[in-house]
């Protein structure tokens, strides 16, 4: 949990669970967080891959990250860490009024092809799905970017049409590929990944 100032000057908590997988953590980020945010999303690759992060990304932008990540109501936000502790990216969703949670994420470039984004994303589809009640949760990558539309489909997400979409690190909108995963289809993954063969 931590801490949210709110106007009256007095504290709330804001609780965002902890989700463990086999090799991460995923927890709400924290103001000792800062440099290694700051050193991980300084790289244009990401910056050009993401709708709000900026090229260069300086310790005051990940200053601003981890407070907004720790006071917006509509918007949950992890830290993606290895089990020792390591940050190596971030990942988060936002619900608005009824429509279904938007998703994103993103990794440090000395991770990637190493199966963590797609472990990171599992952890939050499950929680998305288990603890809210949405029937849906949309995503989307940038058509250059296949890697990050391969987690998507890894994870069961179809893709559901073509869009622009603004990056701020160019300055301009990118087309984009749009993605979705209906609570059904992601019951029927569950079911499926847990159905065992018996001998007869």
């Amino acid at each position: 949990m931590t801490l949210q100032e709110i106007p009256s000057g007095a504290f709330r908590e804001r609780c965002i669970p902890v989700l463990e997988t086999e090799r991460l953590v995923l927890r709400a980020p924290q103001l000792g967080d800062v440099k290694a945010v700051a050193m991980l999303a300084n790289d244009r690759r990401i910056a050009e891959n993401t709708a709000r992060i900026p090229f260069p990304y300086r310790t005051a932008d990940a200053e601003d990250f981890i407070a907004a990540a720790n006071n917006h109501g509509n918007e949950t936000v992890f830290l993606i860490t290895l089990r020792n502790g390591t940050v190596i990216g971030s990942c988060g969703f936002n619900q608005i009024d009824r429509h279904p949670p938007e998703m994103g994420y993103w990794l440090g470039v000395k991770h990637w092809g190493k199966g963590y984004a797609t472990e990171a994303v599992r952890a939050m589809i499950d929680h998305i799905f288990a603890d809210t009640d949405a029937e849906a949760i949309q995503s989307a990558a940038r058509v250059t970017n296949p890697p990050s539309r391969r987690v998507l489909e890894k994870c069961g997400f179809q893709w559901s049409g073509a869009g622009l979409l603004r990056i701020r690190a160019i300055a301009s909108s990118a087309p984009i590929d749009r993605f979705r995963l209906d609570r059904g289809l992601w019951a029927s993954i569950k079911a499926w990944g847990q159905s065992r063969r018996v001998q007869a």
